[in-house]
């Protein structure tokens, strides 16, 4: 089982070694944004990226992305 949920960019810190985007839930009623919940997401992620990976370019404040849930297999 998978559960998606999508998140928007509200901002990317840059740093001395990396950069830190946040990112919250997005809400909707219809389609792909009510797969989440039934009521507003409370949903936050903060993640530090090191400068000499590809991901140091992937975030865009404004921009959407999608998280996957995925439990491991043991």
């Amino acid at each position: 089982m998978k559960v998606k949920a999508k998140f928007n960019c509200l901002s990317v810190k840059n740093w001395q070694y990396g950069k830190e985007a946040e990112l919250n839930a997005i809400y909707g009623t219809e389609g792909e944004n009510a797969d989440f919940t039934k009521a507003t997401p409370n949903g936050k992620i903060m993640i530090a990226i090191s400068n000499d990976v590809p991901a140091s370019e992937f975030f865009i404040p404004g921009e959407n992305y999608y998280l996957t849930f995925e439990k491991e297999e043991k």
